[in-house]
């Protein structure tokens, strides 16, 4: 039996989780850090648009501020998000783009050599800096170095898939994870645990999120007993190439890129007649796909055109480069010559794993950071551009307070918990692998992806999510008679992707619950049949706790500190 016992364990390789190892680090704490893919292709790379903050430097952003970027952020996401959090991002905002700076990250600048920066949907400036279109690239590759710099205090432990925490008394003490390499189970012991495991955008079909991006990372603790909060809120992202669902980055929409329909019209002025294309991504998403439903999708197709043509090739190759080789590899489309067909797709999970402003959990020792966690800053709908903030503002918070709580405790020297939980894990697959069934789970997977995209879609009614609820509820009754699992070690993804989709299962459940129950429309919430916000019933946190009989939900109340709710207009 192999335990390895750290000071800190952090799971996840992406920005969220690489920024917290970099700060544990650099307090002098022992840090074992497990990634189920090679850190440096997590889902952080794939983010291009930018990173806001009020750093004042474009000419028609002198007057922005951090208090302007918090109210754009409450307003944004609808007024569900804590405003105390919120405020503590914008205001670490500039510290943290300025660290990033200085720790390499290659901006884009403006002819006078500060940070360039452009516009975004629902902010009243511009404010998103930028490095062409590959800003998470660059970001995680400057927090991947920094980690090299302190790699004596730091072990990494790359192709580790984590499968569940060790808890005992309400307190984590370390998680179990497969060693891909061998097969083996291995445990890994520590005095406080940091997830920052990504978004759960695989449970969709037509997604933007890599296949590492699954529900996995929330439904563990959700499994042990931790609070997920928020999770009915699924942001759609409006430009996704067709068939491909590839982000097509909102950086092009604030270079000046055009949304046109079948008659070549830019129908935003109908949805958002002051910022058009750069209205927050809920609205510009329900536009477009409401031109489908309407019939003026291009060539009566379920796609409309997003034209970069009139900003010029200098532009597009300066600004651009990486949605022009997205569009050559994949469409064969030239987007300096033609237009790119783009329709809606899942791209974000605001909510996640239930955490405060500390990132602490109310489990103790155990805290989240990044996508995978809901301190609620983007409350119902995120603005572009305050993801990859939010990785590195909450990512250094929980490295920090983690690592505050563990130094000088050394690594731990009691495992006698390990053996036990162990022993359950083993119970547990031994079950789920060898279930002697006849259905293939990956047929099951297939039908939960167009459960999610039919009917847990940008348009919600009772309807739907009633039949999407018992359909979910059906796969979980059908999942428990699979095929038993190929019994290869090394590197068996059948065993590691199976368990995937039972945590997609219940995840999808309890969005698709909270869905339901949730009778109002607020920011990436639409209901139909509940078109309006609903702020006497509605302004509150769903919390959802695992049964074995399903979710069960609660509520808990929004933090206002500063702006009260109003209507939302652009």
């Amino acid at each position: 039996m192999d335990v390895h016992a750290h000071e800190l364990i952090v799971v996840g390789g992406g920005l969220a989780g690489t920024r917290a190892v970099d700060e544990a680090a650099l307090r002098g704490v022992d840090v074992g850090w497990i990634s189920k893919i090679y850190p440096i292709r997590s889902h952080s790379g794939e983010a291009q648009g930018g990173i806001n903050a009020a750093l004042c430097n474009h000419p028609d952003g002198k007057d922005d501020s951090a208090e302007r970027h918090a109210y754009d952020t409450t307003k944004g996401g609808d007024f569900l998000g804590d405003q105390d959090a919120i405020q503590i991002m914008t205001n670490q905002a500039p510290i943290t783009v300025r660290e990033m700076e200085h720790w390499g990250v290659p901006f884009s600048r403006f002819a006078d050599g500060t940070i360039a920066q452009r516009p975004f949907g629902g902010a009243g400036f511009p404010r998103t800096c930028y490095g062409a279109d590959r800003t998470g690239h660059f970001l995680l590759h400057a927090t991947y170095q920094k980690y090299l710099t302190m790699r004596e205090r730091v072990h990494l432990y790359d192709e580790y898939y984590a499968i569940g925490l060790i808890t005992e008394d309400n307190t984590c003490h370390g998680i179990i994870t497969f060693n891909l390499h061998t097969g083996n189970l291995e445990a890994f012991v520590s005095h406080a645990v940091i997830f920052a495991t990504g978004g759960s955008g695989r449970n969709y079909g037509r997604t933007t999120n890599s296949y590492s991006s699954t529900g996995l990372g929330v439904t563990m603790p959700y499994w042990a007993g931790v609070p997920i909060k928020d999770m009915e809120f699924v942001q759609f992202h409006p430009t996704a190439i067709i068939g491909k669902h590839i982000l097509m980055t909102e950086g092009a929409r604030g270079e000046g890129a055009y949304l046109l329909n079948s008659e070549g019209e830019r129908f935003m002025k109908r949805y958002a007649p002051n910022s058009m294309e750069i209205a927050p991504r809920d609205i510009v998403a329900r536009a477009i796909e409401t031109e489908l439903r309407e019939g003026r999708g291009i060539n009566g197709e379920k796609y409309v055109h997003l034209d970069v043509r009139h900003l010029g090739k200098k532009k597009i190759d300066e600004r651009l480069p990486g949605i022009k080789a997205i569009c050559e590899d994949f469409l064969g489309i030239d987007p300096i010559t033609k237009p790119v067909p783009i329709r809606p797709a899942q791209h974000y999970t605001m909510g996640g794993i239930d955490c405060d402003t500390t990132c602490k959990t109310e489990v103790n020792g155990f805290y989240a950071c990044g996508e995978c966690a809901c301190v609620s800053v983007h409350g119902a709908n995120r603005l572009g551009g305050n993801s990859l903030l939010e990785t590195l503002v909450f990512g250094e918070i929980a490295g920090r307070n983690a690592a505050l709580a563990v130094k000088g405790k050394g690594k731990p020297t009691d495992h006698s918990l390990v053996k036990e939980a162990l022993r359950k894990k083993e119970a547990e697959l031994d079950e789920l692998y060898n279930r002697g069934g006849t259905e293939n789970p990956y047929e099951i997977r297939d039908e939960l992806h167009a459960i999610m995209d039919n009917e847990v879609q940008i348009f919600r009614n009772k309807e739907d999510l009633e039949k999407a609820l018992k359909g979910i509820r059906d796969l979980e009754k059908r999942f428990h008679n699979i095929r038993s699992i190929s019994k290869g070690k090394v590197y068996n993804y059948d065993k590691t992707w199976t368990l995937e989709i039972k945590a997609n299962l219940d995840i999808s459940e309890v969005i698709t619950l909270g869905a339901l129950v949730r009778e109002e429309s607020r920011g990436g919430h639409a209901r139909t049949d509940f078109p309006t916000r609903d702020d006497e019933k509605w302004l509150k946190h769903t919390i959802a706790r695992f049964t074995e009989d399903g979710p069960e939900l609660s509520y808990k109340p929004v933090t206002i500190t500063k702006w009260q709710p109003e209507e939302r207009k652009y």
